[in-house]
């Protein structure tokens, strides 16, 4: 560990952070390829089966969007005690945060399954597809305690900087959960065919497999865990939830907003609509995997160079994951303008007529915005880095509910109110599905330029040193 503190305190930052983003990006296609092949495997149950699962998204995307807290305060927590070189509160912070997120998990997790039925039928279930989706969410909700505990233990390693760990653990959840995928959904000799149910369980086994695996390297000395680091303080978790609750926060302002825009997305568009949105977001989900992983390496570099008191190296590491985030997303935008038909046929082949023109456009709108996404995920990660997440929040409410938001609304029609999970919206412009692919695009261009004007001023005001100083106090809190 101490080899690899001195590479990102003292190391050639490019080759850090892409050394570090690598394992990072490659778990995130990992976790795609899951979501992929349990696909193809429920699509065998039929159209009912998919779209229950399908329904169940957005609500484990919110409840997900709970167990950020442990994970997001985890990482930067340890990230700053190692930085510091207090390798035994980082330990203990990893503890703090799988407790914080098996009470979280549990408490969230039980209210769900005994809910599930009015869950799924609130978000829109039919007669015909609630009881699966019922059945589904209420299964993989139990699991969540155990989630919750093999991701504070991997954000642990990824604080630490050690990213090949946490695409261990990922590699171990979704193979496990793939093995068993049609195992269970549609049984083998003894083992009868449990449908959704199967495909659930299948899910909660995969974490269960990735908690072991990262049980047995915690206790390794990849990371260190002993019995004199399960103590407990009020201190550490008060600290894990100051950090880590903006980022939950956060995640649910977004997901919350992209369940209205299926709502508008439906009205203004219809079935081709949908269709479009829906490939565009599967495509953007692709693309920014690389943004997406050099934003968690850069925020653990962020926070090991303010721990070990190096406020300049902390935002040179910023400014190069800046650079490198936007230049490598203008590229993939590039390509993704350049051959959108094919895209969007790799995705839905039978895509044709009016929803394959509303992709073509949506993938040349989205392409626009590419380099935008990659220097906010490192803005923000620089930030966090720095322990002010809440910086990250604020920005999302902000480009979702006072940019993408209102401007998707003007797709509605001009003729009459729409209804949106319930409440009456008042009529929109009837500008059609342009004015929803632009307020994607617009919502994140102008997020870029303000995190980034908000940046440079709060680097001029001395965002990193002041850093230092507010993690001196956290860097030695359980100090042995």
């Amino acid at each position: 560990m101490g080899d690899r503190r001195a590479t990102i305190v003292r190391g050639s930052i490019p080759r850090t952070l892409v050394g570090l983003a690598v394992p990072l990006v490659a778990q995130n296609v990992v976790r795609v390829a899951q979501q992929v092949i349990d696909t193809f495997w429920l699509g065998r149950l039929g159209e009912t089966a998919v779209a229950a699962v399908g329904l169940t998204i957005p609500v484990l995307g919110l409840l997900f969007a709970l167990l950020v807290t442990p994970f997001v305060g985890t990482q930067i927590l340890v990230s700053q005690r190692t930085g510091a070189g207090n390798d035994a509160g980082a330990r203990r912070t990893v503890v703090h945060g799988v407790v914080l997120a098996l009470a979280v998990g549990a408490g969230v997790g039980g209210a769900v399954a005994l809910l599930a039925r009015p869950v799924v039928t609130l978000v829109g279930a039919g007669p015909d597809v609630a009881p699966s989706a019922a059945l589904y969410l209420g299964t993989v909700a139990l699991g969540l305690p155990v989630a919750g505990a093999s991701d504070a233990l991997e954000a642990g390693f990824v604080g630490r900087g050690d990213s090949r760990a946490s695409l261990l653990i990922n590699v171990a959840t979704v193979a496990v959960n793939v093995a068993l995928d049609p195992l269970l959904i549609f049984g083998a000799g003894p083992i009868p065919g449990m449908g959704v149910r199967g495909a659930a369980l299948a899910t909660v086994a995969g974490y269960v497999g990735g908690l072991l695996v990262a049980s047995v390297l915690a206790f390794s000395p990849r990371l260190g865990l002993a019995r004199r680091h399960l103590s407990l303080s009020r201190r550490d978790v008060r600290a894990l939830l100051s950090v880590g609750a903006p980022i939950t926060g956060r995640r649910v302002v977004s997901q919350s907003v992209r369940v209205l825009l299926i709502g508008v997305v439906a009205a203004a568009g219809g079935a081709a609509g949908l269709a479009a949105y829906t490939v565009g977001a599967r495509v953007a989900s692709v693309a920014v995997l690389p943004s997406r992983g050099l934003g968690q390496a850069a925020q653990s570099v962020v926070g090991q160079n303010v721990g070990a008191e190096r406020p300049d190296r902390a935002g040179r590491a910023a400014r190069v994951g800046v650079g490198i985030a936007a230049a490598a997303l203008a590229a993939l935008g590039a390509v993704q303008w350049a051959v959108p038909g094919p895209l969007a046929r790799l995705f839905v082949p039978d895509l044709a007529g009016q929803g394959f023109a509303f992709t073509v456009q949506y993938l040349r709108v989205l392409a626009y915005g590419y380099p935008a996404i990659g220097a906010v995920d490192l803005l923000l990660a620089a930030f966090n880095g720095a322990g002010h997440t809440r910086t990250s929040f604020v920005a999302d409410l902000l480009k979702y509910w006072a940019v993408r938001l209102p401007v998707a609304v003007l797709a509605l029609p001009a003729t009459a109110s729409v209804s949106l999970l319930g409440v009456a919206v008042a009529p929109g412009l009837g500008l059609g599905m342009p004015a929803v692919f632009w307020a994607v695009t617009g919502s994140n261009v102008v997020a870029a330029v303000g995190v980034g004007a908000y940046y440079i001023r709060a680097r001029r005001r001395g965002l990193f040193a002041d850093a230092v100083v507010e993690a001196a106090d956290a860097a030695t809190a359980g100090t042995d």
